[in-house]
């Protein structure tokens, strides 16, 4: 019997001495190895990726403790990917470099003595006595008796057969190798990692050199597997409790970076409704301390220029309100005259000159143009001064329109479609100025006929106006309620003060309604009036508020 020298299946050498069986090598694996940890990482990558790419958070606290939570998780699962990827490599292999030693020191002590030949009892016993070894596999023998015939000893018959040792095993045992100054030896051990019933094992095999013996072993390596999957479940608790870490951390520092934010926008906040003596209260140096000092001085400029704008706009209201009262004194003498001289234009006596009468009836209207800019005046003043009141009635919407069509002699030009009984409660003096600028306008501008329409829907009242003239035009329609706006700047002056629709939308907006201009299909202009049928809620809101407004409601807001 010729022994052979055995290497290592990395290709050390581990004897240096004739050994009864070749160098041991490892066929490819029946189960599935580890993950890489690198594989691991872009997994967790692209599955980073594609949960911030479908979900969208508006929470900054909650975006805080997701990153957090990623960034722990993604770490975490890499060092225990790396951590088990290592303890398993170090376990089996520990565990393999063992049996295999042991089952070639078998080998060496008990295969080698058998004869050429053995028998099948000689089989028997052999594999009995390597069984007893110290790593306690299950070993099987396969040899060639005298005739020829297969024979085979086993030291676990019910449990390791020749069916459970993998084809490509069997044939790389049994390969005879050339010889060369690299390769002294005809046979090698080889080994290979298999699953049986979820049951991992180990899967040896030699042939005795010289001889018609080739012995394989089964090792079990479920407890080196119960271990490994103590290990998983440990790293798996260990990454639960760095999770939990990493929210808690997440929350910690949302709370410290939150913190002054959300000061921040109540500031700003406040600063939106108006009450621009808001400050922040700074402390420290770094940036949020820089962003409330930007916020202070930006907050300490605006209430300047406010205040500063404020202060103009108060002197242009007061220098109009000065001059209309100013106006009224000689107006009222200067009517009174132009009312004379009416007087003596309409007289059958014609004692005013013909020559003059032409300049005298100019007088006479455009007195009368100056009398009513001024009224107009003095009402947009109040306006703006935030002086103009509701003296609310109940109201039948019906006669309220008859009345100012009747009052301004429109009634022939004016088509009523109105049913009475329509009650609301209004301020009938400022409704009745609504409508006569809407319909004096329609008159003015539009022609006649004008209809007005009257409807309720829900609990708002709608007045249509409609005329038949050539409607307005679309550039046009945005600015007919400001104020002396002209279409044109080459148009001839009208006799308007330029103050109507403007003045009619602020009553409907001080009654909690609004004015819309649009053009009818078939051609014309029309204005809709919506009104709160009852005011009265309005009007209790505008007390309310100016009862804060007297108590004062300014307060210095701060942060840190």
């Amino acid at each position: 019997m010729c022994p052979a020298a055995a290497r290592e299946d990395r290709g050390r050498s581990v004897l240096a001495h004739p050994d009864p069986y070749g160098p041991r090598s490892r066929l490819p694996t029946g189960h599935s190895s580890v993950t890489p940890p690198h594989d691991e990482l872009r997994g967790w990558a692209a599955a980073r990726r594609a949960i911030l790419a479908g979900v969208r958070f508006t929470s900054l606290r909650l975006r805080l403790v997701v990153v957090f939570g990623l960034v722990a998780l993604t770490a975490a699962v890499s060092a225990s990917g790396i951590a088990y990827w290592l303890n398993r490599e170090a376990v089996l292999t520990r565990t393999q470099d063992a049996v295999l030693r042991d089952f070639q020191q078998e080998m060496r002590n008990h295969a080698s003595m058998l004869p050429v030949h053995p028998a099948q009892d000689e089989l028997q016993r052999t594999a009995g006595q390597m069984a007893n070894s110290s790593q306690r596999f299950s070993v099987l023998l396969v040899a060639q008796d005298g005739d020829g015939r297969t024979v085979i000893g086993n030291s676990a018959l019910d449990t390791f057969t020749l069916d459970d040792v993998p084809k490509s095993l069997q044939k790389a045992v049994n390969k005879e190798q050339s010889l060369s100054s690299n390769n002294k030896s005809a046979y090698h051990l080889y080994w290979q990692r298999i699953t049986d019933h979820d049951k991992p094992y180990l899967v040896g095999g030699a042939r005795v050199i010289g001889g018609t013996t080739t012995g394989y072993m089964l090792k079990s390596l479920e407890p080196e597997a119960k271990d490994l999957n103590s290990l998983a479940w440990s790293l798996g608790i260990a990454t639960g409790l760095a999770l939990i870490g990493s929210a808690l951390l997440a929350q910690a520092a949302a709370t410290t970076v939150l913190k002054p934010v959300h000061r921040l926008g109540i500031a700003a906040r406040r600063l939106g409704e108006g009450k621009l003596d808001t400050r922040l209260r700074v402390s420290g140096t770094d940036e949020l301390a820089d962003l409330s000092r930007t916020f202070n001085h930006t907050a300490e400029s605006l209430e300047k220029r406010v205040d500063d704008m404020s202060a103009r706009e108060e002197a242009s209201r007061r220098f109009v309100a000065d001059m209309s009262h100013e106006l009224r004194t000689p107006l009222t003498a200067i009517t009174a005259v132009t009312e004379i001289l009416e007087e003596e234009l309409d007289a059958e006596t014609g004692s005013v000159d013909p020559m003059i009468e032409p300049a005298v009836r100019l007088v006479v209207s455009e007195t009368r143009r100056l009398n009513d800019l001024v009224e107009n005046l003095m009402e947009v003043t109040r306006f703006d001064a935030g002086t103009a009141r509701l003296v609310l009635d109940d109201v039948d919407i019906a006669d309220q329109i008859t009345s100012c069509i009747d009052a301004r002699a429109w009634l022939d030009a004016v088509d009523l479609d109105a049913e009475r009984g329509i009650m609301a409660r209004l301020d009938p003096r400022r409704l009745d100025v609504i409508l006569a600028n809407l319909i004096g306008n329609a008159l003015k501008h539009g022609g006649s006929p004008v209809r007005v329409s009257v409807r309720v829907e829900a609990d708002d009242l709608l007045i249509e106006v409609q005329d038949h003239g050539p409607g307005i035009p679309e550039d046009v329609l945005p600015h007919v309620f400001d104020r002396f706006y002209k279409a044109s700047a080459s148009r001839p002056r009208s006799e308007g003060s330029g103050l109507g629709l403007s003045i009619a939308l602020e009553n409907a907006h001080i009654h909690g309604g609004e004015i819309t201009a649009a053009n009818a299909p078939k051609g014309g202009a029309v204005f809709t009036l919506r009104l709160p049928q009852d005011a009265s809620e309005l009007l209790a809101d505008d007390e309310r508020e100016r009862e804060r407004g007297r108590h004062g409601n300014g307060t210095e807001g701060s942060a840190g």
